[in-house]
Parts: C-alpha cells; structure tokens; sequence
C-alpha cells in the first residue's frame, strides 16, 4: 500500500531554532554538561481504529559521576501504558507493575545500593514522571514503554495523536508548608498538591534543539478504505505504508495525523480470556430526522495570559461561531475569565434571548477580549452551570467551554463540578499546540458532551463545524446498552457524526449480539442489534482496562475513597498503569556508590507560547538538583491582587475518629512546648480524619475550635495568636474543606511539624 501525505492548510508554527551546525542533533553542550535526554523515538502502528506505539526515550551520562535523570513528559490520555523495559549495554531489565509506594520503595534501595533502576509514574491521565537512576559515567541507557489506545473516530475521519510536551499549568490555591513532593517550579498548594510534579523547568528560548526527534508512523486500514491521510502540525514524508517525520523537529507541540476512512459500519468484538472476556461495541449514528430542540446556553472563553497569540484569535473566533448557531428560540450567557469573571455590560446577569441585537453585542464583546491573568478556571464554571441550573425540561442546557485546559487542579474541578452539572451537556473546545487533552475530555465525558481539539488557527473551521453539530442536541438519548458492564460507565447519549463506543467485561460465554436501545429526538423509540465477531486482539482488553481506570480515578477524585482497592486490583490484574501504580525496573549489577548527581530534564516552551504570565517566579531549576546553567525559564510574578484559593482542596489521608474520650478538654498546658505537643497532635487527628464526610467534619472542627479556645483564653502574648485567629476562623464555620486546611496548616506551622516531605501527594 502506498499513499501520499497532505499537509494541513496552516504552514508550520515558526520554531525557536538555533545557529549551531548540530541543533537538532543529539544532547546541548554548556559548561555544566550535557542534558540527560538525547533521543525521543515514537514508533507507532495504527490498524483500523487501534494505535500501538513503541515510546524509547535515551538517557546519556556526560558528567564524571553518576546520574539520575527525571524527566516530566505527556502520553495519549486515553492511551493504556502495557509495559516498559530499561537497556544498559547488554543488559535489558524487563519492568514490573508495582502498586505505587512499593514500587518507589524498589527504586529507592536500588539507587541507595549502587544498582540501576527506572521507574514511571502517572501524575495526570496525560502528565508521566519517568526516573532513571544510577546511569554510570559516559554511560547511555533507554528506556521503552509500550502503549495501546484507541483512535477517535467522527466525520469519517480518525484521529491519531501523540502529545510532546508538558505545557505550564496554571496552579492554584495557597502553598503549603515543607519540602515539595517534586523537582518542578511551581509551589505544592492546598488544591494542587503535587504542582511540584507536574510543572519541569522550562527551555529558554533561542537554544538548539536538544533532542532528537524520531517519528514513525505504519498504517493499516485493516480492511477498512483509507482516503486521505494529513498531517496537521509537523513535516512528514511517506514511503509505502509508513509516515516519517523529518528530521530536526522541536519537541514542542502534538503531533497529529488525520486518516480518512469509508466503509465503515457498527460492530460487536469480544475477546476471551480466563475469567469471561473483554468486548467493544462501535455503533454509528443514525441520521437526524428532526429539528432541533431550544437551547440555554453558556459560553465560558479563557482568556487567561497562557491563551496570549494565535490561541486566543482563535479562540475568540470559535466563540463567535458558537454565538452565530444561535437562533431566536434559544437563551445564551457569554462569561470570559481569567482570575476575574467578566460579561458584556449590555446582556446583563442571566441568560437572554439569542436576538439578532443580543448576538452582536456579544460578538462585539468577543472581538475586544485580550489575553491577561491566571486561570482560574472553578468560579466561571460554577457561575455558568448556576445559570442552567434551572433549565426547562422543554430546552436543553448546554455548557461550551473554549480553553486550553492549563490547570493544575482538575481533580477538584471535575470533583466540585460533578454535583451541579446535572442535565447540562458540557462540551470542551481545547485549543493549543500541547493542550490538556485529559482533562478537558473528562469534564466532557461528565457532561455527556464532547471535547474537539484545536492545534492551529487553521484547524479550527473544520473543529468548529464538529462542534456545532453537537451542541444543538444528540440524535438518541437515554441509551441503555444490553447485555451490559459496570465498568465503565456507558455514553448516555449519541451525537451526530460521532459512533457510539462502548467497552466492557463479560463472564462466562460471550453473548451472541449487543442490543442498543434509546430514543430519538422527536420522543420515538429506537434500537439496534449488532452480531458479535470473536478475535485474539489483546488491545481491547487493555483499551478496557485503561478506560474503566479512568473511571474509577475520576470517582475516586469525587470522594469515593472506598475504589482506591479496586483501582489497584484491576491496574495489577490487566498489566495496565494507573495513579495508584507504577512500572520499575531494577538491575541487580552494581555500578556506583549509591551517590548521584540529579537532573531534571527541562522541557520545550509549546509552539506559538509567550513566556507564561500565570505562574509563580521559579529558580532557574530546583534546589534539589544540578543543571546546565542557563537552560530554565522562570516564568514572571504573577500579577497584582492575585486571587486567593478556590473553595476546595484535596485532601490526603483518611482515618479514625478526630475526639478521643468523648472529645473532652485538654488540660492547660504550663509552657509553650507543651502546647506545640498538644498541637502535633491534633496534626494526627485531622489527618486520620480527613476522609470523613463533610457534615461529620464540620462538627469535628467545631470541637476543635473549642478545645483550642479553652487552650489559649488564659494565654497572652503574640505567640499564640496565629491558635486565636484559628479559633476565630473555625467558630465563623465556612467551606469545611478550606477551613480543614487552614487548622492543618496553622497548627503544623505552630508544631514546628513544616519539615515532611508529602509523601501521599496527590491524593
């Protein structure tokens, strides 16, 4: 098979290049050393509708002692990491999946015994840590990690996607006390925990190329027939069946193939195993047959300083085209943020009739938007779903929101937002070079909406046709699908031009055909059987695994505290990576003293960036490391009168009862060391008690505001005021969660207890 590759219509994004005669090759020499990170190698096969790629990054040693290398790096969020295997020289270590604390203890003793180790951790459903430790002096050593993912499908095109580079993410709330859990710039924070994990240093701009990039891409149609394949961000060349991406590319931006398919029908695979089996359901969408019904909708735009150049031209244009699919029965609300909410002065507070007077004030009001501040992106979605929160049963409440997604705390969005979205179908409009992909297809996924992801202002045309398809209504609702699965959860909804996927686990014989059942938009009833094939394909199984991993962490990240053994059962089960796990690699061979010298490899600005305008001011690299002098980019301070923390955190432990001896007083201590002592011990108590429900806590913290009054009442003198305002604060009750912060950090910071490192970060 031989075909040809058509650029997209945009010319490539200018790239930051050097003058070197070697950019692009190979590590960059300073007077420190080389960075650890000399090769990248993506080797992908695409067949049908399943994408597996071989990830090799290489690690060399040019320093005169040994190395442990860190590196922060993207993956596909819907992409199932199978497995990992580190090669020294002759020596190839295949990796175990470990539950996660285990498998850092591994690497741990490993590195203190002098022998080469690696490890993988996930961070985010698209963010990975990866550490490989003890690489000897003058010393190469790779790293490969097999993954497995399906390709989205819609229009008739499918869409293979391999994300390069982790972009800065805006990170809320107030630091927290201690050392950081990572080796990243920004501050662990009260909603952001693990920031420090998530945010590597960042090249200066005008360096040579660091890496060395290599993509290769086979395609198989797998009986399907393949139309025209485009590649939408990097220069690739064809030969026979296989895509190649020319050599010298930054690794700045996601790399994007568009395959055009034909002939493509619904279809039941099952696959069998020990205990029963793994099935995918793929299911096209009828064609509409009915007008649409009225909408309320809610047009969030991010504005924020990360949204700065082409994206917010684009971004502001996509919101004009959601305004422009407005009609005169529908309501709408247009809502732009940053750190401050802002809505055009002449469409008031709540939502209006979508008038032809209406529509051009708020496209006018589009039009003036500039990107500025930080993105605090909780208050506008709460404002927003408040709006549709009464929507009639008559019209469908409809949420857009146009964003890259470049957030630090989605677990406490997804998890405060799952309660008030209600009805509302949330729809994601992701425009970036590097976007947060994960995220904003789970806040989708929540809202029973869908994420389109922009990668240039030229794409956004045809991403925008997509979405508007969508927004006006599903063309079957109330899907129940039979037999069923309770893992993972199930679309509820079928949209135009998109198949309805589902993946699930059978016992026992496989069933003979899968019944969809739903209704259309004018009330009808509607069903679909589809006879199931038997294959061998490993990647369903693994595909399944991954997807209801994702929902068990999304739960999880909701409160549902009780899955976490049923994330790490099913991770370990299926050989499929999770939060809760990770892959290490161990060589028994010795080969240093256990005395390392650690770097943290910086990553690319993305394509078409500014120098972040929304992050804290950050060293050049961490204190815990050693680097090439020169290469990080701290971002500038954040601006004036910058916003406090949203209402909610994350927090990290779970346990007994806070009130021991039916919650009596404590005595008066008779010198400030023993009120220290009295407050480390309230420090346990909140923290075994941290995962109660929030009315239990509330009235545990009223109890400790009690104690602690009785406590101090008879003190004097400003060392005890920090406990007085404590008091104050919980005695005026509030948000349970920030105020179950505010006593942890207060009463460590008076223990003395600002020494720990957070182990237990991001839960």
């Amino acid at each position: 098979m031989t075909f040809s590759v058509a650029p997209m219509k945009a010319p490539e994004l200018d790239r930051v290049g050097g003058t070197s005669e070697d950019a692009g090759v190979g590590a960059l020499r300073t007077e420190r050393g080389n960075l650890p990170l000399e090769r990248l190698d993506v080797r992908a096969t695409i067949t049908g509708l399943v994408g597996r790629v071989v990830l090799t990054t290489g690690f060399v040693n040019s320093h005169d002692t040994a190395l442990e290398a860190t590196y922060v790096f993207p993956l596909p969020d819907r992409a199932a990491v199978i497995g990992m295997k580190m090669t020294a020289g002759d020596r190839t270590v295949e990796a175990e999946l470990q539950e996660r604390g285990a498998a850092r203890e591994a690497y741990d003793e490993a590195i203190a015994a002098g022998r080469r180790a690696s490890i993988v951790e996930e961070e985010r459903p698209d963010v990975f840590t990866m550490r490989v430790g003890n690489i000897p002096a003058g010393e190469r050593v790779t790293v490969e990690l097999g993954l497995v993912g399906p390709l989205v499908f819609e229009d008739g095109a499918a869409t293979f996607r391999f994300p390069l580079v982790v972009a800065p993410r805006y990170v809320p709330g107030t630091p927290l006390p201690g050392p950081s859990v990572g080796d990243g710039y920004a501050d662990d924070t009260d909603v952001v925990p693990d920031a420090s994990r998530i945010t590597p240093p960042v090249l200066l701009p005008g360096f040579p190329n660091p890496v060395r990039l290599g993509i290769g891409v086979r395609i198989d149609p797998a009986g399907l027939e393949l139309g025209e394949v485009r590649s939408s961000l990097h220069t690739v060349v064809a030969e026979g069946d296989t895509v190649t991406v020319v050599p010298g590319e930054r690794v700045d931006r996601d790399f994007v193939l568009r395959l055009e398919y034909a002939g493509n029908s619904s279809a039941a695979v099952c696959v069998p195993d020990d205990d029963g089996g793994t099935y995918q359901l793929t299911v096209l969408p009828p064609d509409p047959a009915t007008p649409v019904r009225p909408r309320d909708v809610v047009l969030l735009l991010d504005r924020s300083g990360s949204m700065s150049g082409w994206k917010m031209v684009a971004a502001r244009r996509a919101a004009a085209r959601i305004v422009d699919t407005l009609t005169a029965d529908d309501t709408f609300a247009v809502i732009t943020f940053d750190d401050r909410v802002e809505r055009p002065i002449e469409l008031g507070t709540g939502l209006v009739a979508a008038t032809d007077r209406h529509r051009f004030r708020a496209v006018e009001h589009l039009a003036g938007v500039q990107a500025r501040g930080g993105t605090e992106l909780f208050e506008p979605l709460r404002q927003g779903l408040g709006l549709l929160a009464d929507a009639s049963s008559e019209r469908d409440p409809v949420l857009v929101l146009v964003t890259d997604g470049q957030v630090g705390n989605e677990d406490q969005i997804l998890r405060d937002m799952a309660p008030v979205i209600n009805r509302t179908r949330v729809h994601a409009v992701g425009i970036d070079t590097a976007v947060n992909a994960g995220f904003l297809g789970r806040l989708a996924a929540r809202g029973a909406g869908r994420c389109e992801l922009v990668e240039s202002e030229d794409r956004l045309d045809e991403a925008m046709t997509h979405i508007q398809r969508r927004i006006g209504a599903p063309v079957i609702t109330d899907v129940v699908v039979t037999p069923s699965s309770s893992l993972p959860k199930p679309p509820s909804a079928i949209y135009p031009g998109v198949p309805l996927v589902v993946l699930g686990r059978y016992t026992a014989q496989a069933p003979e055909s899968f019944t969809v059942r739903g209704r259309t938009r004018d009330g009808a009833d509607w069903q679909e059987t589809v006879a199931v094939q038997h294959h061998t394909e490993p990647a369903v199984r693994a595909q399944w695994a991954r997807a209801a991993l994702r929902d068990l962490e999304d739960r999880y990240a909701s409160g549902e505290r009780a899955v976490e053994a049923s994330i790490v059962e099913t991770s370990l089960r299926f050989g499929v990576l999770c939060r809760f796990t990770a892959f290490v690699a161990v060589d028994e061979r010795v080969v240093s003293d256990g005395t390392v010298h650690r770097v943290v490899q910086p990553v690319e600005q993305p394509a078409g960036w500014e120098t972040p305008r929304f992050a804290a001011p950050m060293p050049a690299f961490p204190v815990a490391m050693a680097a090439p002098a020169g290469f990080g980019a701290p971002p500038p301070a954040a601006p004036a009168g910058f916003p406090a923390a949203p209402q909610a955190r994350l927090l990290r432990a779970a346990g007994p009862k806070l009130v021991p001896g039916g919650g009596g007083a404590a005595p008066v201590p008779d010198e400030p060391a023993e009120l220290r002592e009295i407050a480390a011990l309230e420090v346990q108590r909140l923290e075994k008690d941290a995962g109660r429900p929030g009315w239990e806590r509330r009235e545990l913290l009223a109890d400790l505001a009690s104690r602690l009054g009785m406590l101090v009442s008879s003190r004097q003198g400003s060392a005890y005021e920090s406990l007085r305002r404590l008091v104050a604060e919980l005695t005026a009750a509030g948000d349970v969660d920030r105020l179950w912060a505010r006593a942890l950090q207060v009463l460590r910071e008076f223990a003395g207890q600002t020494g720990e490192r957070r182990r237990r970060f991001w839960r």
